[in-house]
């Protein structure tokens, strides 16, 4: 039996384009380092370990999003809850459109996503940290 979907994902990332706004990269390079911007990664440990992040970014894996910004869950995240600018972004744009959409029909006030997701960031120049997962320990350091 074929399964018949009423709308794909592509459909999905496009509604959420329609109504979340869509940070430009060189804007978001002049936001880093604002203690009034929270950049959202929204990635896979994995894809965090290989690739690095933007400096500072809390880490925020897609499948708890609206867990830790429910301040009712047991899960909540006090940064969520803080009067900040949030930028979501994951690798290439659509995990953040969805993202940034359910965070904003949360209720989350200043939402924004990363356009071109991390890729466009790496290739604007944007500087990358290295994430060190919290159960390991950073590497030692070579005399």
């Amino acid at each position: 039996m074929t399964v018949h979907i009423k709308k794909g994902y592509l459909d999905l990332i496009a509604e959420a384009n329609s109504v979340v706004a869509s940070m430009e990269v060189a804007q978001a390079l002049q936001e880093l380092g604002s203690e009034n911007t929270v950049f959202v990664d929204l990635r896979d440990p994995r894809e965090l370990e290989r690739e690095g992040r933007i400096p500072n970014a809390f880490h925020c894996p897609r499948g708890m999003l609206e867990f830790w910004i429910d301040p009712a869950s047991p899960y909540h995240k006090p940064i969520f809850g803080e009067d900040k600018k949030f930028v979501f972004y994951c690798a290439s744009a659509w995990r953040s459109a969805l993202s940034a959409r359910t965070a904003q029909d949360m209720g989350l006030q200043n939402v924004s996503h990363l356009a071109g997701g991390f890729t466009a960031w790496k290739k604007a120049g944007g500087e990358v940290a290295a994430f060190v997962p919290k159960h390991s320990h950073p590497p030692a350091l070579k005399s």
